[in-house]
């Protein structure tokens, strides 16, 4: 976050969009990889900053993606600009890529890497292809879908791809590009890294916490339980990040939200091989963090 700013693209989202946003002070950008619990840390925030559980509009005009091509610039700048509350802007941009200012507040969210991955398959099932290649304006339709191999042959895959993690972030190794670019700022007072293991243990605390780090009012309890995956889930036409119809359906996008999926799925000589992967990517300090060792 200092000198110029990493630029991260893919086939829907450009990282460069953020240099045209001015950012107020009190800002709070929420950096994620997927499904590490991005629409969650959202709605925390659309719950601190507004103080009601009834949102006064879908999360995701509240809260944009800034970098997804989906939408077009210039209008979610000007919804943005349009704010009145303290702004609260959705990223999957490593901290690195994105403009750094001591006045404004970054949230980054972990998973542990094999739930996520659990979640991004089941995810990639409920995209609409076709509709996001027109959206993003791809020249041609999207290959037909093959079939998908069984989800536990799909996540050794996973674990074992090595491609270039500013290129492929929702990778293994870029996974933990994001993270580690995340840990080594922790110190800072405007950079603040949750656990997805501990909002599921204790939400209350949590949010409590993280409160207090924004200088916001403590939650009440109403503010809490509209903040649970069932109450989310309740609520899935108004929470689910598609704001331009590019899932086959909300609810589903709200699957299970569960911890421990992935290291279920693994025999042990799989398990063995993704703890030495990751230590070849990543310290040993954040790997205990992040793998809840203790």
């Amino acid at each position: 976050m200092s000198g110029t700013p990493t630029r991260y693209r893919s086939s829907d989202e450009d990282s460069a969009r953020w240099q045209g946003l001015a950012l107020r002070p009190g800002d709070i950008v929420i950096s994620t990889r997927s499904k590490s619990g991005t629409t969650w840390m959202q709605m925390i925030c659309a719950l601190l900053v507004l103080r009601t559980p009834e949102l006064p509009a879908p999360l995701s005009e509240l809260s944009p993606w800034l970098d997804w091509l989906v939408e077009p610039q210039e209008a979610v700048y000007a919804r943005l600009a349009a704010q009145r509350h303290r702004r609260f802007i959705k990223t999957h941009t490593p901290l690195d890529g994105v403009p750094a200012d001591p006045q404004v507040h970054y949230v980054v969210v972990a998973r542990h890497p094999l739930d996520l991955a659990v979640s991004l398959h089941h995810q990639a099932a409920n995209l609409d292809r076709a509709r996001l290649a027109e959206l993003t304006g791809q020249p041609d339709a999207p290959e037909p879908e093959r079939p998908r191999p069984p989800i536990e042959q799909a996540l050794v895959r996973w674990i074992d791809a090595d491609p270039d993690p500013r290129t492929e972030l929702d990778s293994l190794p870029g996974v933990l590009w994001h993270l580690r670019d995340a840990w080594v700022r922790r110190h800072r007072p405007n950079i603040h890294l949750v656990h997805y293991d501990d909002l599921r243990a204790d939400l209350s605390g949590q949010m409590h916490r993280l409160a207090a780090r924004l200088g916001l009012d403590p939650p009440g309890p109403e503010l809490v339980e509209a903040a649970t995956f069932d109450r989310m889930r309740a609520h899935a036409d108004r929470l689910a990040p598609d704001p331009a119809g590019v899932l086959k359906d909300r609810q589903a996008f709200f699957r299970s939200g569960r911890s421990g999926q992935g290291r279920a799925m693994l025999d042990d000589e799989a398990r063995a091989r993704y703890r030495s992967r990751c230590a070849a990517l990543a310290p040993p300090d954040l790997l205990s963090w992040l793998h809840r060792d203790g």
